[in-house]
């Protein structure tokens, strides 16, 4: 069914809204005044079960299967047309209405442009804002794929009370338990657009979490340090490691979602400037951080796919302009919705999604109207889990370099379900227009859940294209990625032996973020592995601190400091290697 939306109705549901206050993600200038009254106090409600999980949980990664999509049906009427018109497509979408006279105008709007309703649930839940994402209640599983419950922080919007306790009216819909960090010592505030995670224990976040649950909040959270925020999360959303990175310099909210996020377990997807501008220099220093000290839940480095971060119409970048992002798209199972703003800067970065999304069905939806308010798709959906998840976890098989000295291609999967597994499969093909060929998977870890097989080494040249499938005791089945068989994973073999680099020489690479004011990365790129030093010193040659001493690496390595533990002033880097001696400037604000 074409999409489409009468201009009347688009008239006076504009008149409707504009009676209505439109909040920001962030604090509007009203909601800042009244927090700065002496008299104001955080309110603290009794809400949910406050108190962990019953069993060890595993929080939900966002590209794995849903029951169904959340929206607030608040603000911005026409993009929340279009998100429920290709969501409900796939699954229900639960339409929150803060009134019948809301929902009302909820149903005309989607009646007129063509919804499925029989896949819309309209419920009435009073609430302040469009902004489900950053309120809205997070999924996990008990033991990794049994029962779901509901995780409910304390939004980080004191001001907005209705939408705080909304996941409480969602657990009543779902008829899911909802367990809440709401009271001390566990009171935790947090936001969802400033939480990612892989589904395997390790999530993402900028240092704002740290920041709102510091000593001094307005939340009365806490206060909590670094380790008790640590602990509340592996007690809550099981996890195991919780990264968290430097809040960027005109990002005023600090949503890690306006920059990153993860494509799947390894993948990350992070949004690009052009060299220096705007928030990129973090951006960058805070990926090298990423990358210098963590590794994917499989143990091996994480890869990093670039998407650009588009200018505005006048083509300013923050915070001259708006901070438009192609981060913030949405998974809903066989579907991507992702932001748009202009045909020139769209169609590479739908390009950048079909790359490593092929089969998906790849929807845009354009987003001017809503950017100014600092948020897109992402922040104005909140995913919610099938109560049945068939979990399927899986590294993808690299190109083969070395094919001479392959046999066959060893393929596995992590998989699993709480009824068990009674069989799983792969299939491959090196056509993607001609039929896949089946291949059964061996039960080889018990104690992980891990099946095994092998596709058949093929010829130099040729390219592979391959899915995954398991099915359950209780005759449920899955496949991975969820579009399969349009969907799918690919390889290339090329027959040829990687080439050695001889040693050179070792050199000191750009610093950046520079001028600084927080985390710095040196960049050093040693061609042979070399005793080294790196210091800082002031510019009358006084050393202020040494970041290495040892022995460098073969290749780039990258090194940090802390900007912000320095005085305003010039600072200069010295990488000393045996004869090698390179000097850079370095300016901390």
């Amino acid at each position: 069914m074409k999409f489409k939306i009468l201009p009347l109705l688009l008239f006076f549901t504009s008149l409707l809204f504009a009676q209505e206050e439109i909040l920001p993600v962030g604090f509007s200038d009203e909601e800042k005044a009244r927090m700065r009254c002496e008299n104001f106090t955080p309110p603290v409600s009794v809400r949910g079960i406050e108190e962990p999980p019953p069993y060890p949980v595993r929080h939900m990664a966002e590209w794995e299967e849903l029951q169904a999509l959340q929206v607030t049906w608040r603000s911005y009427p026409e993009i929340l047309t279009q998100i429920v018109f290709h969501a409900a497509q796939e699954v229900p979408v639960v339409v929150f209405c803060n009134n019948q006279n809301t929902m009302t105008s909820a149903q005309t709007a989607l009646q007129t442009a063509g919804v499925n309703m029989a896949n819309v649930q309209l419920v009435i839940a009073p609430n302040n804002s469009v902004w489900v994402r950053d309120y809205g209640p997070n999924c996990v599983y008990a033991n990794e794929v049994e029962d779901l419950y509901f995780i409910d922080w304390v939004y980080n919007r004191p001001t907005r009370p209705l939408d705080d306790a909304l996941p409480d009216l969602a657990g009543t819909h779902f008829n899911i338990p909802v367990y809440s960090t709401t009271q001390n010592p566990e009171r935790l505030v947090n936001t969802g657009g400033n939480f990612m995670s892989d589904g395997l224990g390790t999530a993402f976040a900028s240092k704002l979490i740290l920041d709102e649950n510091d000593a001094g909040n307005p939340y009365g959270a806490g206060p909590h340090d670094e380790a008790e925020i640590d602990a509340i999360m592996n007690d809550y959303m099981g996890l195991q490691r919780y990264i968290k990175m430097e809040t960027l310099p005109y990002d005023a909210i600090h949503h890690i979602d306006m920059h990153m996020r993860l494509l799947d377990e390894e993948t990350l997807l992070v949004g690009q400037y052009p060299s220096g501008i705007s928030d990129g220099p973090q951006i960058e220093a805070n990926i090298e951080y990423v990358l210098n000290n963590f590794n994917s839940g499989f143990d091996t480095p994480y890869k990093i796919v670039r998407i650009p971060q588009p200018p505005d119409f006048n083509g300013t970048y923050p915070p001259a302009g708006d901070y438009r992002t192609y981060t913030n798209a949405v998974f809903v199972n066989k579907t991507i919705l992702l932001p748009g703003y202009e045909l020139q800067y769209d169609t590479v970065a739908q390009r950048i999604y079909r790359e490593n999304y092929p089969g998906y069905k790849l929807v845009t939806i354009n987003c001017n109207d809503m950017i100014g308010a600092s948020g897109a798709l992402h922040c104005i959906t909140k995913e919610v889990g099938t109560p049945d998840p068939l979990w399927i976890v899986h590294q993808s098989l690299p190109d083969i370099d070395d094919n001479e000295l392959q046999g066959d291609y060893p393929v596995s999967a992590q998989i699993k379900h709480k009824s068990g597994i009674a069989n799983a499969q792969f299939f491959y093909t090196n056509d993607t227009t001609q039929a896949y060929q089946p291949v059964e998977l061996q039960f080889t870890g018990p104690s992980t859940g891990t099946w095994s097989g092998y596709i058949p080494h093929q010829l130099n040249g040729t390219k592979v294209f391959y899915y995954i499938r398991g099915e359950a005791n209780s005759s449920k089945s899955q496949v991975r990625p969820l579009a399969a068989p349009e969907g799918y994973y690919e390889f290339t073999v090329n027959g040829q032996v990687s080439a050695v680099l001889e040693p050179v020489q070792a050199s000191l690479d750009n610093i950046f973020p520079n001028p600084a004011s927080a985390l710095t990365v040196v960049p050093v790129n040693a061609s042979r592995s070399v005793e080294a030093t790196i210091e800082v010193v002031d510019v009358l040659g006084r050393k202020i601190e040494t970041l290495f001493e040892g022995r460098l690496p073969k290749g780039g390595s990258k090194h940090f400091l802390h900007a912000e533990n320095y005085p305003s002033g010039t600072y200069f880097v010295v990488l000393k290697a045996e004869s090698n001696l390179k000097t850079q400037r370095l300016v901390v604000e």
